[in-house]
């Protein structure tokens, strides 16, 4: 039997979901207080890029401070890749588009997982979450005003990518 990074979650696969909901929790809930005075004033955080699929939900995650993760809802990643200098330039990028996006996204209390076939986009700031959701489609045939926010996160998943192949 094939084994692909996804696989239909079985009820055994439950320690992997909830290191997934503990990452993931902690990048939503981040605060200036945990990164220190030198990120006061940033307009973002941290920003996540979730894609829905049949099989799993893929996070990606980038912190201001440089961190950047690329994690599955049914287990597997990249954890703390932004230590290549590739990468953490890239999420510097990304961070920066996103602050250009911040009034498209729209205040949220909560950001639940993308169904499939749906994109999301949850801004961490340091007064609340923002968030805007397209489908994955649209945002990558260029049909969706937050196309150049997907492109700049499809960035980082490629140095992440090739950070693994070196």
């Amino acid at each position: 039997m094939a084994m692909g990074f996804f696989r239909r979650k079985r009820a055994d696969d439950s320690p992997r979901a909830d290191v997934y909901e503990g990452l993931r929790n902690q990048v939503l809930n981040l605060s200036t207080d945990q990164l220190g005075d030198a990120f006061a004033e940033v307009p973002i955080l941290a920003l996540l890029m979730e894609t829905g699929y049949p099989e799993a939900v893929a996070t990606l995650a980038g912190v201001v401070d440089g961190t950047s993760s690329l994690y599955f809802s049914n287990g597997g990643g990249v954890i703390g890749a932004g230590t290549h200098a590739a990468v953490a330039d890239a999420n510097k990028r990304w961070l920066e588009t996103g602050a250009t996006y911040l009034p498209q996204l729209s205040a949220t209390s909560h950001a639940p997982l993308p169904g499939e076939g749906m994109t999301q986009f949850v801004a961490v700031t340091p007064q609340e979450l923002r968030a805007a959701a397209a489908r994955e489609d649209d945002l990558g045939e260029g049909r969706h005003r937050l196309t150049p926010l997907f492109y700049a996160a499809q960035d980082v998943i490629t140095q992440i990518r090739l950070s693994q192949e070196d």
